[in-house]
């Protein structure tokens, strides 16, 4: 377990925070291992019927920990720990719940499309800032945006990726609600509860057939997207992206082709 991610289970739900201010929450591999381990400990144990995801008041999360991603994709994708997470979290039958505030980057955003409900603060920024960095989508995010959003307004956030904030994503469809930062988790907290009070079997049955849809394709979806972003990690346009972050200053792409 990370030291960055707490787990506390209260009434049948599972809170896990995420617990790293002084890197704004960003998640390295032992934090996404924590986070898979926790997802998997819920389909396991029929005591917690639902689980939360959350920060703090000021921030979610900055998104992937680039000094640790630098080094590369750690093994195959889908048994490293960011693809443990990210094929749990996309294959539970416990409902999972987000709440938001602060900066959204990244997986910060891409986690929530396998959510079943989440809930924003108004201080919420949401950014895939993917091929800003040279790399690519991931989370199944290239499959699920142009689903859900149409091809266009995908492109839009992917392609360019601009920051949003959390009226734009309630009128896109990707949160539920958008709550005052103090009030972002107890709302998200109240909707556990409920979760928690339904028939779970139903709820789990309910969850897979939501998901079902979606199912085949997303799994190869996230498949391709994990072999691309483990190669785009190591390409020269992402080695660019990550001194300049380092050094402070905008990236140069002028002399890629």
């Amino acid at each position: 377990m990370s030291e960055h991610i707490s787990v506390d289970i209260q009434d049948k739900v599972q809170i896990l925070r995420l617990n790293r201010p002084d890197r704004k929450n960003a998640i390295s591999q032992a934090m996404y291992a924590a986070l898979a381990d926790a997802i998997q400990n819920a389909e396991n144990d029929g005591n917690i019927r639902c689980t939360l995801i959350t920060g703090s008041e000021e921030c979610f999360t900055a998104g992937n920990d680039l000094s640790d991603f630098a080094a590369g994709p750690v093994g195959d994708f889908e048994s490293s720990p960011v693809g443990r997470f990210l094929f749990g979290l996309a294959s539970a039958e416990t409902p999972v719940v987000a709440a938001v505030n602060g900066p959204a980057v990244g997986i910060g955003t891409t986690m929530l499309l396998h959510c079943d409900l989440v809930f924003a603060g108004n201080n919420t920024a949401f950014q895939m800032p993917f091929a800003n960095l040279g790399l690519c989508p991931e989370g199944g995010s290239s499959l699920l945006l142009p689903t859900w959003l149409g091809r266009v307004r995908a492109a839009e956030l992917l392609m360019l990726g601009g920051v949003f904030d959390a009226p734009k994503a309630s009128e896109m469809g990707l949160i539920n609600r958008v709550c005052e930062p103090a009030d972002t988790e107890a709302q998200a907290l109240q909707a556990c509860r409920q979760l928690a009070a339904q028939p779970p079997a139903a709820i789990r049955a309910t969850r897979r057939l939501l998901n079902r849809g979606c199912a085949s394709g997303l799994r190869d979806a996230m498949l391709a997207e994990g072999e691309q972003f483990g190669e785009r990690l190591k390409s020269p346009e992402a080695g660019e992206a990550f001194k300049a972050f380092m050094e402070k200053r905008k990236p140069d792409f002028s002399s890629f082709s």
